[in-house]
């Protein structure tokens, strides 16, 4: 497929041939006609793009906070590799389209191919040729409505929202602040309810358009025309009854406008992106209600309504983001809503890096904006980078999201003694830009294509979790050798079927290596906290305190199918580390929540897991979510043989001993360490990692989650797994 990508270091836009985006249950696939431009956020990015560094540090300085923290836990070097590829990867933009539907995920309802659709949704409805979008947030086109027009009707559903969330009433007067293409809908839709419409823009230019094209009663140029005594006119002298905000801008004038003129007991509902620095007496003297409209309706952001397929009863939310792009159509249907008058450039796709710098410069008036795409795609699921470039001993990549490309690829680019061959994303463009970055010779769509290559004999595999099974079984089944993050896998039967992929091949001189990625063993830290307890006899007692902070209940990480959950998605690598510390396996496992009237929401955040190791050492993991965010994140006591030592963030390490003690200041969680680690086993060097190890972490998680459940301690036996599964 083609699609436009984005780059945020310098705000540039450019047509990328990628790998087109792979079908998932529950998903269409549609060939695009028009898409629509959202000159408002996508223009943001544009604009913040170009600017220099310091000007994006200035513009998010939130962010600034992050990158500085980042630092003091994991370097600055890995710190900058972060913000490099933020900054130099290529992102996808658009979110609302109009195509023929090609082929329809398994478990898709309602749809068929051939029907022509609407679609919406960020990193879905992209401007692309080919998109891949979840079935909720596909909609058909009623007969008799031109694409151009379903092409919008996802920024139609936003101003929709707005309007629904001011709830109007025939006869009533509405002002809307921001007259570009949502503002301009917004009037478009005020008009069709039996409103009364006063737009106001600091663009006389924008405001000169919308009343040529009808849908103002009153236009107010800000700074130009006497505000106040046209509101006052507009109003019969009692305020405008609603107000919605459309504008985009960093500053709050806009709110403090609407405070001004609506009405005593009247409505202000923000739609655009600006400054909420409100002004109390006059919302106070008003008892004014004021909202901020989610987008394009409720299931916005919610991962179990756009990507899992719930709908919401209409009993309880009768106007989701699905019947809004409806509601949007049916208005399109019927004649009362023509979202193509507002269309100022429409123009071919392949010209649209163009339109892009005209929006970025702001060098003409602009409101919609339509891409009209060429028929005839034929998709494609590969993409030669670097044709050419063949070597025995290659490596290839499942997945390259923002971790993988700061913390593991890095480490593979550049090495004489690698050969990176083929890389695949869920989206494709991703590949295709890891993959020219990073020095890839081949993108592809699908993983199966990334084990098959002969070319590849080793596989890293950075995808969601519920994918790390099943994907390492089948690369040892092929006989390549896998560096999976963590988890390892979710479930037991994951683990089983692994295990027994190694049972069968131990015999195997050329065994494939398997290598999870438990980086903080591997970590300066570690090593030095390892060091100070030495060849000891005698068991340790550990106390490991990770303070982890909040994670939405609606994240993917919290799904117990697609990311297992924190216990399993991330305590694993606290009991990973314990184990390389003490050099023993988790035999015992118990774990205790905290326990509220919400004990669901809070049972896998706040918690304890007491582990014994077969050599007698003892462990707790105190993993916590709701303390101050200002904490340090993890803090590692081991306590045995007369010696203590203190791992702090992986910062630097105290070592206490009978005769003194010492600092030892350290940097970085390990990522390099374990990259080198992996790559020096499939030299034939030792593995880093034994497979029981690996296995023995893995089953301890899956017993802290059932000592959740019993109130009991669970047994450990990563022996048996290995010998029977």
């Amino acid at each position: 497929m083609r699609i436009l990508a984005l780059k945020l270091s310098d705000g540039s836009v450019s047509i990328v041939e990628s790998p087109d985006a792979v079908l998932a249950p529950g998903f269409v696939r549609v060939q695009t006609i028009v898409s629509a431009v959202s000159p408002g956020t996508e223009g943001s990015k544009i604009t913040v793009g170009q600017k220099s560094l310091l000007g994006k540090a200035r513009s998010r300085p939130d962010q600034v906070r992050q990158v500085l923290d980042m630092a003091r836990t994991v370097g600055i070097r890995d710190t900058l590799e972060k913000v490099r590829s933020k900054l130099e990867g290529a992102q996808p933009i658009g979110y609302s389209s109009c195509g023929r539907v090609i082929e329809v995920g398994e478990g898709v309802e309602g749809i068929r191919p051939g029907d022509l659709v609407a679609c919406g949704g960020g990193g879905y409805a992209n401007h692309a040729d080919d998109v891949v979008v979840p079935r909720n947030l596909v909609v058909k086109v009623p007969a008799g409505v031109d694409p151009a027009a379903a092409a919008m009707t996802t920024l139609s559903a936003i101003s929709l929202q707005g309007i629904r969330l001011a709830a109007p009433s025939l006869g009533e007067s509405v002002a809307v602040i921001g007259l570009g293409v949502i503002g301009g809908l917004a009037c478009q839709l005020a008009k069709a309810n039996g409103c009364r419409v006063m737009g106001i823009d600091i663009s006389t230019a924008a405001v000169d358009y919308a009343l040529e094209k009808g849908i103002l009663d009153v236009g107010v140029r800000t700074g130009t025309d006497p505000l106040e005594d046209m509101v006052g006119e507009f109003s019969r002298g009692h305020g405008v009854d609603s107000v919605l905000i459309c504008a985009a801008t960093a500053s709050s004038d806009p709110v403090r406008t609407a405070a001004e003129i609506v009405r005593r007991n009247g409505r202000v509902v923000v739609v655009g992106a600006v400054g909420l620095d409100l002004p109390r007496e006059p919302f106070y003297l008003k008892e004014a209600r004021f909202m901020v409209s989610c987008s394009y309706g409720p299931g916005r952001y919610d991962p179990s309504y756009e990507e899992g397929g719930l709908d919401y009863p209409v009993g309880f939310a009768r106007w989701t983001e699905g019947r809004n792009m409806e509601a949007a159509l049916d208005l399109m249907a019927s004649g009362s809503f023509r979202p193509t008058e507002l269309v100022t450039h429409r123009i071919p796709f392949d010209d649209a890096p163009n339109v892009y710098k005209m929006i970025g410069a702001r060098s003409e008036f602009f409101a919609g904006v339509l891409l009209d795409y060429p028929s005839g795609n034929s998709g494609t699921d590969h993409v030669e980078i670097a044709p050419g470039i063949s070597q025995d001993g290659g490596i290839g990549f499942v997945g390259a999201g923002s971790y993988a490309q700061a913390f593991l690829l890095p480490h593979f680019r550049g090495r004489k003694d690698v050969s990176l061959t083929t890389i695949c994303t869920n989206g494709g463009l991703s590949a295709v830009d890891a993959g020219k970055r990073f020095g890839f010779r081949t993108a592809v769509a699908e993983a199966k294509q990334v084990i098959a290559d002969p070319d590849t004999t080793a596989i890293v595999i950075a995808t969601r979790h519920d994918l790390h099974g099943p994907l390492v079984a089948q690369a040892l089944r092929a006989g390549k050798s896998v560096f999976v993050e963590k988890p390892l896998c979710l479930n037991i039967n994951e683990l089983k079927a692994i295990a027994g992929t190694i049972r069968r091949s131990a015999s195997n001189d050329s065994a494939p290596v398997l290598q999870t990625g438990f980086n903080r063993r591997f970590s300066p830290a570690a090593k030095h906290l390892k060091a100070h307890f030495g060849a000891h006899t005698g068991p340790l007692s550990m106390i490991y305190r990770i303070m982890a902070g909040p994670i939405p209940r609606d994240h993917w990480i919290q799904d117990p199918l697609v990311g297992g959950g924190r216990i399993i998605g991330e305590a694993c690598h606290f009991i990973d580390l314990m184990q390389f510390v003490c050099g023993g396996l988790p035999v015992e496992v118990s774990a205790i929540c905290v326990r509220t009237d919400d004990t669901e929401s809070v049972a896998a955040d706040d918690l304890l897991i007491n582990l014994r190791f077969d050599n007698g050492s003892i462990g707790s993991v105190a993993y916590f979510a709701s303390g101050g965010r200002t904490m340090p994140k993890e803090e590692l006591q081991v306590f045995g043989a007369g010696r203590s030592g203190v791992l702090d963030n992986f910062g630097s390490v105290m070592l206490y001993g009978n005769k003194g003690k010492q600092r030892k200041r350290c940097g970085g969680k390990g990522q390099s360490g374990e990259i080198k680690a992996f790559l020096d086993s499939l030299r034939g060097k030792e593995r880093a990692i034994s497979s029981i190890s690996q296995i023995a972490t893995t089953l301890a998680t899956f017993a802290a989650v059932e000592s959740l459940t019993t109130g009991l301690p669970v047994a450990v036996d990563a022996a048996e797994m290995l010998r029977h599964g």
